[in-house]
């Protein structure tokens, strides 16, 4: 049995009362910044089983709370998602580009998750709060995959945590990635207009079918090219589930490290010794939630994808040098 920390203006028993700051916050996201040691699909689950009441009513994971609201949570909460060591947490602090009062950016590592859930115990956010126990407020304001390194923002106030879940959500970030992509890129730059539907799955695992569903756009830039692979600049127009890694798939040129969309460029990345998918969210331009002046956040390529690029620079080199037939030209 352990005991799940309240943190409100106004608290009794197990009474949340809403504030003025988080009045206009969806149930869920209030919930989530205050049982912060308890995973995320659980807080839905409790809600979406009635076990917190609205006002002493049911209500659904996307209300929008108003001041005076009270929000009653369960009488036993005994079970909660285990939490790193602080010790072990502030690991994080090292990827942390930008900070301020009312938020903070990461260049998040690959293989680390933006937040606890499934078989993952916890992930960036559930670290960035054991590393600062004194903080009352630590939320994502937007998703980045497990796979991709880069810029994760996340919000230390309610107000900016609502204004950045709006910009993010009216695509007004604007947002470039860096890809390595199979295939010899011909011509320029290129827009995929694609519809995308995440309903797909095979094997279980998460995946998004091209050609149908919602309406996704992508933008791809070269900035290399090589025989067999090109460096580019991606900017999704907008922000659909694996969108990138997609588009690229359906236009013959899948992400270099793809398992789920480009197992057929395998060898190539095995050969320049990627173990990794090669994309990485290096810039983000939105307003400050603050001040509404321009904030441009940049986070520098990973050494191991850099390493992956000299490689490649390598192996493109002897190949010219030698020719197909393996004789020197």
């Amino acid at each position: 049995m352990v005991t799940v920390e309240l943190r409100s203006k106004a608290m009794r028993d197990n009474i949340l009362v809403v504030s003025e700051d988080d009045a206009g916050r969806r149930l869920d996201n209030f919930l989530a910044g205050r049982l912060k040691r308890m995973r995320q699909s659980r807080v839905h689950r409790m809600i979406r089983r009635g076990e917190v009441r609205v006002n002493r009513g049911r209500a659904s994971p996307g209300y929008r709370l108003r001041r005076g609201d009270e929000v009653r949570l369960p009488p036993r909460l005994d079970r909660r998602a285990p939490t790193p060591a602080a010790a072990r947490a502030r690991w994080i602090e090292q990827f942390v580009v930008h900070e301020d009062e009312f938020l903070l950016a990461l260049n998040k590592p690959a293989g680390l998750a933006a937040h606890a859930g499934g078989s993952v115990s916890f992930g960036a956010v559930e670290l960035l709060r054991a590393a600062r126990p004194g903080e009352s407020f630590v939320q994502l304001a937007h998703r980045l995959d497990r796979a991709t390194s880069g810029l994760l923002v996340l919000a230390r106030k309610a107000r900016a945590l609502s204004a950045l879940h709006r910009a993010f959500r009216e695509n007004e970030v604007e947002k470039t990635y860096t890809a390595l992509v199979a295939g010899r890129w011909r011509g320029g730059e290129r827009e995929v207009d694609l519809p995308l539907d995440r309903s797909f799955r095979s094997g279980g695992e998460r995946r998004v079918r091209v050609g149908a569903g919602r309406p996704a756009m992508t933008r791809f830039r070269p900035e290399r090219v090589w025989e067999n692979a090109a460096l580019l600049s991606v900017i999704p127009l907008t922000g659909r589930t694996h969108q990138i890694r997609a588009h690229a798939a359906a236009i013959g040129h899948p992400v270099l490290g793809d398992e789920r969309y480009g197992r057929e460029a395998a060898a190539l990345a095995s050969r320049i010794g990627l173990g990794r998918l090669f994309l990485h969210a290096r810039e983000l331009v939105l307003r400050h939630p603050q001040s509404a002046g321009k904030l441009r956040l940049r986070a520098p390529l990973p050494d191991e994808l850099q390493s992956a690029l000299q490689r490649l620079g390598r192996a493109e080199s002897l190949r010219a040098e030698f020719g197909r037939t393996g004789r020197k030209t």
